[in-house]
């Protein structure tokens, strides 16, 4: 009988083994020093998260979707703005444009990268659209460059949502220090993730942080200055520490991520799958390793009988959610509406050997030596 393997999907308490001293020594600090919130580790963090990152400024607030709406809200578009926002995305990325008062138009993404299809974008421009949200999917960095040329010709704002690349480069610069603004998410499961909830904004820009930082603290920068209304958003100290020190280990995370996705496109090579090439002159962060099979469900069902745990990020195209019901179902968005059957999120993470990943593929294969 086949020796059959327990493949976990993320492994985060194994990660905390290998860097527990380190945490422990974080988490002990801040609640001997009683600094709970805000203080000299929020400063820390945020220094060395735009530094890493390569852009100059940096404002830490309590979630990745917190950013986004802060950061749309500070580029002060006019009420009832089309943002246009890709099909394949988790909804924060519509979500944020919706509670801002503006109008998401959804456009179709690029069948090898899942990231915004550049080519035929200018079709959704229109006299009212204000920016487009470029999502780095998965940790494939987006076509920054046709995103810029099309920001200058039509006088767009080009927001980074990175909440699934930290660390990915594009053409030598780091995603999030590219466009007019960035966002990060910090949520546990991120290559770089807190113990909770948490998030940043980045941007070049000095007057966007500042007014990024005043919405995210009560519309102040002085303690009872407040100079308009704004919101409490803010990420604690404790996961403040606790990122700095993951921080410190992220770029060997990164290698490693790389290196078994690497083994896994090799393995996989020959397979009926769709795989994840990196296109162009990219590094990808690899957050999620996501292959496509048009027996997805079965081999999901197949993949879990053996011991491997899978995901599927996202079961369900944004246009087709509920949720958008009242912007009709485009017709056009024919990528996005017929992956998300298809698309299925293998095991990734610092956390495996090459061996479980070996073990993974040679079930895959063994499911399509059976299917064909």
């Amino acid at each position: 009988m086949n020796q059959v393997l327990k493949v976990k999907f993320l492994d985060l308490a194994y990660q905390y083994q290998l860097i527990k001293s380190e945490i422990d020594s974080s988490i002990k600090s801040t609640i001997v020093n009683s600094a709970f919130i805000g203080g000299e580790k929020i400063k820390e963090f945020e220094t060395a998260f735009a530094d890493y990152q390569e852009c100059n400024n940096c404002i830490s607030v309590a979630n990745g979707t917190d950013a986004l709406e802060i950061a749309i809200e500070a580029l002060n578009f006019p009420k009832g703005s089309e943002i246009i926002v890709p099909a394949n995305s988790f909804i924060a990325s519509s979500e944020a444009v919706s509670r801002n008062g503006h109008k998401v138009v959804f456009a179709d993404v690029a069948q090898d990268t899942y990231t915004l299809e550049t080519k035929d974008l200018e079709k959704y421009i229109t006299p009212k659209t204000t920016a487009i949200i470029a999502v780095h999917l998965y940790g494939h960095p987006c076509d920054m460059d046709n995103l810029l040329k099309l920001s200058k010709k039509y006088n767009l704002k080009i927001i980074e949502d990175c909440a699934q690349a930290h660390g990915a480069i594009y053409k030598g610069r780091k995603v999030g220090s590219i466009a007019d603004i960035a966002t990060f998410s910090f949520y546990p499961g991120k290559n770089l993730g807190a113990y909770g909830d948490g998030g940043a904004i980045l941007t070049n820009q000095k007057e966007i942080a500042i007014k990024c930082k005043m919405i995210a603290n009560h519309g102040r920068i002085e303690k009872y200055n407040h100079e308009f209304e704004g919101r409490n958003s803010r990420l604690d100290a404790l996961q403040a520490g606790i990122l700095l020190v993951k921080l410190n280990h992220l770029d060997s995370w990164l290698s490693k991520r790389r290196s078994l996705a690497n083994k896994y496109i090799e393995n996989l090579k020959n397979t009926s799958l769709i795989l994840p090439f990196p296109k162009g002159d990219i590094q990808h962060s690899y957050h999620l390793f996501v292959i496509r099979s048009k027996y997805r469900n079965e081999l999901k069902k197949f993949l879990e009988f053996h011991g491997i745990q899978v995901g599927i990020h996202y079961p369900i195209a944004l246009p087709k959610l509920k949720a958008y019901k009242y912007l009709g179902n485009a017709s056009d968005l024919e990528i996005s509406k017929s992956i998300d059957s298809q698309v299925l999120s293998l095991p990734m993470g610092e956390h495996l050997s090459e061996n479980e990943v070996d073990y993974v593929c040679n079930k895959i294969i063994d499911f399509e030596d059976n299917k064909y």
